[in-house]
């Protein structure tokens, strides 16, 4: 059974930091891309950050490109998004996302992606 499970989302003040986690079990987890995902309330699912199988490719959203760092580390089934300078903008639930299928690119739409965490809550007071 695919498991992705986020965490260390929470309330923080604009300008702040957060690093979220999402942990993998029940796949061959550095065989697949991940990415991270946001969706803030009535707002459709937006692309926030993918990774390649080696961590040597990342892609960024506009949006947060130079405030966020994508990472994994293949020995812990662990894929993390660092976040800087947090604005009240960045609000919303942040899921994890796995691609099994294989692929030379990153993909940034939610539908090219299998798996999917239960989410994570960011909240970014003014």
């Amino acid at each position: 059974q695919v498991q992705l499970t986020e965490s260390g989302g929470g309330p923080v003040q604009a300008g702040g930091s957060l690093r979220l986690s999402c942990v993998v079990s029940g796949l061959t987890f550095s065989s697949y891309a991940m990415a991270w995902f946001r969706q803030a309330p009535g707002k459709e699912r937006e692309f926030v950050a993918a990774i390649n199988w080696n961590g040597g490719t990342t892609f960024y959203a506009d949006s947060v490109k130079g405030r966020c760092t994508i990472s994994r580390d293949n020995t812990k089934n662990t894929v993390w998004l660092q976040m800087h300078s947090l604005k009240p903008e960045d609000t919303a639930v942040y899921y994890c996302a796995a691609d099994l299928r294989p692929r030379v690119f990153l993909v940034v739409t939610a539908g090219g992606y299998d798996y999917w965490g239960q989410g994570t809550q960011v909240t970014v007071s003014s």
